[in-house]
């Protein structure tokens, strides 16, 4: 993967002419070991297959995207037929009312639906809606979250102001004193919260929402009269067939969607509840692709998908495999691992290894096994895969182990995640 006349190392030499930094984004792989491949060649399943022909079963499904499965027959051939009649069209098909319909009638608390391309769209369409709707300014999002790439709330300042971001108030997730905090420092001028359904941030273990924070958050919108907005476009239809918050019974005015809403194909939305449709229909957003009727052909089949068969419980059982294997496997060589968050999108994490330095290792060891893991980023669990690739995936595990006990003595500090050791130890 890494040799000097691999196809990837090709690829990489003719990006970097003709596109800055020679890749950009969340899939860039300038933060993964130096190993790791950059292009594909294609999926199938829960498979991939890289430029140079290694095949690997990706755990990151194109970071979220692959619900169903990378080629998934039916929704392609759905995606393929609405193509022959027409796509991106002067005007929208039947098939945006339909999905409307179906979403509105799959999610508790959504009364209407908006469509976008990305994540960061719908994200971006929510802060607009929250912002017309109580015509206030302020909202409170928690510190290390991610909701997208726009300079409202891009978390890098190249390229920013201050100003992009002004009238931001940040609390710690799950933390109810916190976020009674920032919402007596917003005070008249609170027009919403943002939530993920759950803490998903980068580096760090992930955690499930706290019920009394997610109440609190509720309760708060309910007396400033802000709007309660759960960002679902990474947990979307993973953890649940209505919305994520469901389960624990808090139901958020707005939610913003997409990833795996039609297994890959280029779809997001933001859905709301009737008290924001008056302002939802007062901001002005579109897009010269938002309409395309393909993607939208794709989302109604992944949706009979989430209704009528037992992925979602499938993913659960699996999710559980995985993790339940791997910590037994890692505490039989000795090591400290911690599997976090639902089974369903888990985070790997070595004990007592502040720059990765164990993740990068057996990362890399479970590659070239075959098996496409991240050190720092969550991870997915696809309906494609089978008990069988679990079991393969732990025996990769096991040998990956047994590589890393021998040479975790001798591992250098990883000079690319230096940015995570405090200055003193940097």
């Amino acid at each position: 993967m890494s040799r000097a006349d691999s196809r990837d190392r090709a690829l990489r030499e003719r990006a970097a002419a003709v596109i800055p930094g020679g890749m950009y984004g969340h899939q860039s792989v300038g933060l993964l070991p130096d190993d790791y491949p950059q292009f594909f060649a294609r999926g199938e399943g829960a498979h991939l297959w890289d430029v140079d022909g290694h095949r690997y079963l990706d755990f990151m499904c194109a970071y979220g995207p692959n619900l169903f499965g990378y080629a998934n027959p039916e929704i392609d051939a759905a995606y393929v037929r609405q193509l022959g009649l027409g796509d991106t069209l002067t005007g929208p098909t039947e098939l945006m009312v339909r999905l409307a319909e179906e979403m509105t009638a799959l999610v508790t608390h959504a009364d209407w639906a908006i469509f976008c391309k990305n994540g960061t769209d719908a994200t971006s369409m929510a802060l607009s809606t929250a912002r017309q709707h109580t015509r206030r300014k302020t909202i409170i999002r928690a510190k290390g979250a991610y909701h997208g790439a726009a300079t409202w709330c891009v978390n890098r300042p190249a390229g920013t102001v201050p100003s992009d971001q002004a009238h931001q108030i940040f609390c710690d997730y799950n933390d109810v004193a916190s976020l009674e905090a920032a919402a007596a420092q917003a005070g008249e001028d609170l027009a919403g919260i943002f939530a993920a359904p759950f803490k998903h941030d980068a580096f760090i273990e992930q955690a499930d929402p706290d019920l009394a924070y997610a109440r609190k958050a509720r309760e708060i919108c309910d007396r400033t009269g802000a709007l309660l907005i759960v960002d679902e476009v990474r947990a979307g239809l993973r953890l649940s067939r209505d919305l994520s918050w469901s389960r624990i019974g808090v139901q958020p005015d707005l939610s913003t969607w997409g990833k795996c809403l039609a297994n890959g194909h280029p779809i997001s939305m933001m859905l709301g509840a009737d008290k924001a449709r008056k302002a939802a229909s007062q901001i002005y957003v579109t897009g010269s692709f938002w309409f395309q009727a393909a993607p939208m052909a794709a989302a109604l089949e992944t949706l009979r998908l989430v209704r009528d068969t037992d992925y979602l419980e499938r993913l659960q059982i699996l999710g559980d495999r995985l993790a339940n294997g791997l910590r037994e496997r890692a505490g039989a060589a000795g090591f400290g691992f911690r599997v976090s968050g639902p089974v369903q999108m888990p985070l790997f994490l070595f004990d007592d290894d502040p720059d990765l330095r164990k993740g990068f290792c057996w990362s890399s060891e479970m590659l070239s096994r075959g098996v496409y893991v991240h050190p720092w980023h969550n991870m997915f669990m696809c309906a494609a895969m089978t008990e069988g690739d679990i079991d393969s995936a732990l025996n990769a595990a096991e040998a990956a182990f047994d590589v890393l006990k021998r040479q975790a003595p001798g591992l250098e500090p990883v000079a690319k995640m230096s940015f995570l050791m405090p200055a003193s130890q940097g």
